[in-house]
């Protein structure tokens, strides 16, 4: 490789140090530079966070490759890159897997049952601490074998982690912007992230950071199954509030009677079977955050009990005369139409705009673009995890059928739909192989069983009922069918009453006082 060919490649990327764009954009002109330079068919910049490594930005490898993490344990070729600290290459016939394995792609389409034989990588350092990797790899036997490919890389390596620098410095500045006001220490909520990268993701992130500064209540809509609780948990792993408590509550699964004893807490003797004094989810959120989950399903009653807490931040604990004073921020979530629950009379409106200081609406998966295969790829690498799999991947008809279908169920929808194709696949593997697990499980649209079936089907209707002929007044004959109605609801969602009300469009605590004048008792 010449002198010229090298400035080429490398001189724009000094050129684009000094220039403000997308941190996308950026580490896309890093990997193609790096593409022209050296012959891989894919190259991966991956960043270490913790014991998992998270592909930043990838050229040559399926799309669905960029939603994976790879925990550290289960990649040795990962682990002894990281642990070499400078470039390294693998012998074609090492006896390591490869992370990559049927994940490289031809034209856009993973190469089927292909195997990587040539690959290399080296560790960025940023600060004298190991930032991430850089990897190489190739098809062919042999690629990397001169000892120039490994010196060009890790003279490389240097001008890689000056533009991972700048893409930090950039991002820092970005989010000291949004959040002047935070302090703390920003904790990871959990294992699952928010990942995206599509216009209405990106839209998102940004009003997730701008939100997070506040102490304003925020109202999370969206769609069953798009994620509304890791809206949440990221709105507080980015506020001031990240170093105290974020304190749950499912408002479906509450009893009316216990209600106001786990929002506020009670004293002992309160009521029966109170021993001990015990305070409320407020107080244990107390300079933290409360998400009340499944809002639209509080009782009438519950939602006046809560004004005067979400107004001024004093409570009673039942049974109790003194007031205490918490400070918490409320984020609620909700898949109903508050609104219209409003005018329906199902929602008093002061509660209603107490809660939606700042709206949060999630986008469903139809409109996110190709986030379907990055999220794929995330359920892809849990899944391969779990089952101790070597590698797994999906053959391109099957991308195309994950970007082709609706999505009624959202994300949650394709993890599940993930978790049992793989199950179908593993099944259909070991009844044709003689003996232990596939070194590669591909995923077929048959074991996604993607098409008219079950999870495409309407929501199913009431029942028909028929009129008892022994009906002799009007007022039995409604009664039994409404009994008729709520029995089959019932049926349908194994007996839960909360979403038996969703169904039959009724307050859940109005749903269990019709039943009971009824005589539907409670399973």
């Amino acid at each position: 490789m010449t002198t010229s060919h090298i400035l080429n490649a490398v001189i724009p990327l000094v050129a684009d140090l000094a220039q403000e764009m997308p941190e996308r954009e950026r580490m896309r002109r890093l990997l193609a530079a790096l593409r022209t330079l050296l012959p891989a068919d894919a190259v991966a910049l991956l960043k270490l966070e913790g014991e998992w490594l998270r592909p930043m930005a990838i050229d040559g490898l399926v799309p669905d490759a960029l939603g994976r993490r790879f925990r550290l344990a289960e990649h040795p070729r990962f682990a002894q890159l990281l642990a070499a600290g400078q470039a390294m290459r693998f012998a074609p016939d090492s006896p390591l897997p490869d992370p990559y394995d049927g994940l490289v792609a031809h034209q856009g389409q993973p190469i089927a049952e292909l195997h990587v034989h040539d690959c290399m990588g080296c560790v960025l350092q940023l600060g004298g601490l190991p930032w991430g990797l850089l990897t190489l790899d190739a098809m062919q036997p042999g690629r990397f074998a001169d000892a120039a490919s490994l010196e060009l890389l890790q003279a490389f390596s240097n001008l890689a982690a000056a533009t991972v620098a700048t893409a930090e410095r950039v991002q820092q500045m970005a989010q000291l912007a949004h959040s002047a006001c935070s302090i703390g220490t920003i904790k990871a909520p959990s294992d699952r992230v928010l990942l995206g990268h599509s216009p209405a993701m990106r839209r998102l992130q940004k009003d997730i950071a701008l939100i997070a500064g506040s102490d304003l209540s925020v109202l999370i809509t969206g769609e069953t199954g798009t994620g509304k609780e890791l809206v949440a948990r990221a709105v507080h792993a980015q506020s001031s509030r990240a170093a105290h408590p974020m304190v749950s509550i499912n408002c479906a699964a509450l009893p009316d009677n216990l209600v106001e004893s786990e929002l506020f807490g009670h004293v002992r003797g309160a009521f029966t079977g109170a021993q001990t004094e015990r305070s409320g989810k407020f107080e244990q959120a107390h300079q933290g955050t409360l998400f009340l989950d499944e809002v639209g399903e509080l009782s009438l009653p519950v939602q006046a009990k809560l004004l005067r807490v979400l107004q001024s931040g004093q409570l009673q604990r039942l049974g109790s005369d003194r007031e205490h004073h918490v400070d918490v921020r409320v984020i609620a979530a909700t898949n109903r139409d508050l609104a219209a629950e409003v005018s329906a009379g199902r929602m008093r409106s002061d509660f209603y705009h107490r809660l939606n200081v700042y709206p949060l609406q999630l986008p469903s998966l139809r409109e996110r673009d190709s986030d379907v295969l990055l999220l794929a790829g995330y359920f892809l690498e849990e899944n391969r995890s779990r089952l101790q799999l070597g590698g797994l991947r999906l053959d391109g008809a099957a991308q195309a059928a994950l970007l082709k279908h609706t999505w009624p169920g959202n994300v949650r929808e394709l993890e599940h739909l993930i978790s049992r194709a793989v199950l179908k696949a593993l099944s259909r593997q070991d009844a044709s192989a003689s003996r232990g697990r596939p070194r590669m499980l591909t995923l077929r649209t048959d074991d996604l069983e993607i098409g008219p079936g079950p999870h495409m089907q309407q929501p199913p209707q009431p029942e028909p009922t028929s009129m008892p002929a022994t009906t002799t007044s009007l007022r039995d004959a409604v009664a039994a069918h409404e009994r008729a109605l709520i029995n089959a609801s019932l049926k349908r969602h194994h007996g839960s009453w909360a979403a038996a009300a969703r169904e039959l469009q009724m307050d859940r605590a109005n749903l269990q006082r019709m039943a009971k004048r009824l005589n539907i008792e409670k399973s």
